[in-house]
């Protein structure tokens, strides 16, 4: 499903500032996947954390972001200036933010939803996953975070997990901690050279 690949990721996530955009179009759930995020780093560990999101004129099919930024001192400046890291879910979304990431950061894509991506950029097919996964697309966003964490260690498996299982609708608990467990298996295939 995805292919064993190298990349290189020069940022340390153990500075002090981590500021991540999640990007997609209007309803594929980007904007639940950022406040989930935040929550994790917040609720369940204990950082400072400003998170905030934005819409495009369309309800759905335009592109969304939502921003997370995360640190163990106070938050003087609640914005993404540039981004340590960046997933990205459409193309649209993808045109709009590519080049707001920092030379240094990670830009993860889903290759079945965006095209024509720089050599440097980690490609995984996050909505297919979801689908094979669960049977549904709308666990893309948790997925995704399952990716992010794997990838990054931004924050604990542990606090993804139960930040997704809080956000989760009734019943589908055990829907949302297997895709998130895919997405997790999915970033441990990509090889990061620090």
């Amino acid at each position: 499903m995805i292919q064993k690949m190298e990349a290189t990721l020069r940022t340390s996530v153990d500075k002090n500032r981590i500021e991540i955009r999640l990007a997609g179009e209007g309803g594929q759930g980007m904007i639940l996947a950022g406040i989930i995020l935040a929550e994790a780093a917040s609720i369940y560990g204990g950082k400072n954390v400003v998170q905030s999101q934005s819409y495009g004129p369309e309800a759905r099919g335009g592109a969304s972001k939502s921003e997370v930024l995360i640190s163990s001192d106070e938050i003087d400046h609640p914005e993404v200036l540039q981004a340590d890291v960046l997933v990205t879910l459409s193309q649209e979304a993808y045109r709009k933010f590519h080049k707001d990431v920092k030379p240094d950061g990670l830009l993860i894509v889903d290759p079945d939803k965006v095209e024509g991506v720089e050599e440097h950029v980690i490609q995984i097919p996050i909505t297919r996953i979801a689908l094979e996964t669960t049977g549904r697309q709308i666990t893309a966003n948790t997925v995704a975070l399952g990716v992010l964490v794997g990838l990054t260690g931004i924050v604990s498996r542990l606090d993804i997990e139960k930040a997704v299982t809080a956000r989760a609708p009734r019943g589908t608990e055990e829907m949302n901690r297997k895709a998130l467990e895919a997405g997790f298996t999915a970033a441990e295939q990509v090889k990061i050279k620090k």
